[in-house]
């Protein structure tokens, strides 16, 4: 699967733009700020209905314009798709597949699978574990379409029930009958949801440990271990039990929403002992294991979004890494960088083997092109 042409109208601060892209390999060049990054961001949107950057649509809108339009046209599997999102301020965002608006937008999702590697993936290891179950999910979404209706569904019921709580005081507790309700609606797709992230991290651990020794070119050993309330429990007396001290703190303690992955290097917690290669290494790894996962699974190569990550590699991993690409079928890739002499080393390495174009960024305009 690749994109053929990517579109932009009105999005960030791109006023109008067309790409005719490269099936392989697509270089984006130019200095911090000239629009790199939201060429993939574009791309990201195009593929799973929202940005990897912001929360908001709203942010995605040029500066004084009320709406913005990106069109990708794809290959996928030999057929072509035609996509275009749309958005106006104060409007519900809407896709089209081919012409035809999706019902939900949640359908389009999986699709065109994609993996993006960010400078923002350390919060994968520093932030909370918000960050590491959305890994999961993002994952999931892209491989079975109801684990996306499963999981909003229990985020629903979930803040519904917080609402509850947080609307008892000293003199009200939240009707116990109604909490009763919102109890049984969390199970199902509690259970769900549990079992396809257990069977998930199953698969993946062994990519992903395959994936580290490749970049890192070392031989300690790593895990990702799933953890989660669930596990040898029974949820609905979770609950019960949790009940008291829920109506007191006015939220749920108990649930899939408090799953976590335990990231660990040599037996020890990762972002306590690791060096700053390893933790480079690992972060890198799991999202190689992402992509890998879904290109097994859906027997399509995801689209790879590499954003300015060879400023934070030092020069061997940079070659580990391309050794890596280079190897593996890894489609289509997207790579976005400051230095156009870096570039011009790594297209070097690629040009025996790969189509590819370099598109010089500056101000939002692609103001020169090379390919091979």
């Amino acid at each position: 699967m690749y994109l053929e042409t990517l579109s932009l109208t009105n999005f960030k601060n791109y006023e109008l733009q067309t790409l005719e892209l490269s099936p392989q390999l697509n270089c984006f060049v130019g200095e911090n700020g000239m629009g790199k990054t939201n060429l993939l961001d574009a791309i990201h949107v195009l593929c799973l209905s929202k940005s990897h950057f912001m929360s908001s649509d709203q942010n995605l809108v040029r500066t004084g314009e009320d709406f913005f339009r990106l069109q990708g046209k794809f290959n996928r599997q030999g057929k072509g798709e035609d996509i275009v999102v749309k958005y106006k301020l104060r409007g519900k965002k809407q896709i089209e597949r081919n012409k035809i608006p999706y019902k939900r937008i949640s359908e389009h999702v999986g699709l065109l699978p994609l993996v993006i590697i960010a400078p923002d993936d350390i919060q994968l290891i520093m932030q909370g574990s918000e960050e590491r179950r959305r890994f999961l999910d993002l994952c999931l979404v892209q491989l079975d379409p109801e684990y996306m209706q499963q999981l909003m569904l229990y985020n629903q019921v979930l803040e519904q029930r917080n609402a509850l709580l947080r609307a008892a005081d000293d003199h009200h507790s939240p009707d116990p009958s109604l909490l009763d309700i919102y109890d049984a609606q969390l199970l199902k797709p509690a259970e769900f949801i549990f079992n396809k992230r257990t069977e998930l991290i199953e698969k993946l651990t062994t990519i992903f440990q395959t994936c580290y020794a490749a970049i890192s070119g070392e031989r300690e050993t790593v895990e990702m271990r799933y953890t989660s309330q669930l596990q040898g429990a029974d949820f609905e007396m979770l609950l019960l039990e949790s009940r008291r001290k829920d109506i007191i703190l006015q939220r749920s303690n108990k649930g899939i929403h408090k799953d976590d992955l335990e990231l660990e290097i040599k037996g020890q917690a990762l972002k306590r002992f690791a060096s700053q290669g390893q933790l480079k290494s690992f972060l890198m790894a799991m999202k190689l294991a992402q992509y890998e996962f879904l290109r097994q699974f859906l027997n399509i190569p995801p689209l790879l979004l590499l954003d300015d990550i060879f400023d934070r590699l030092d020069a061997t991993r940079v070659s580990q890494l391309l050794d890596l690409l280079l190897k593996r079928d890894f489609g289509q890739i997207f790579i976005t960088d400051t230095h156009e002499e870096r570039v011009a080393a790594i297209l070097k390495t690629l040009s025996l083997k790969s189509n590819y174009k370099k598109f010089m960024i500056k101000d939002a305009q692609v103001i020169s092109e090379q390919s091979a």
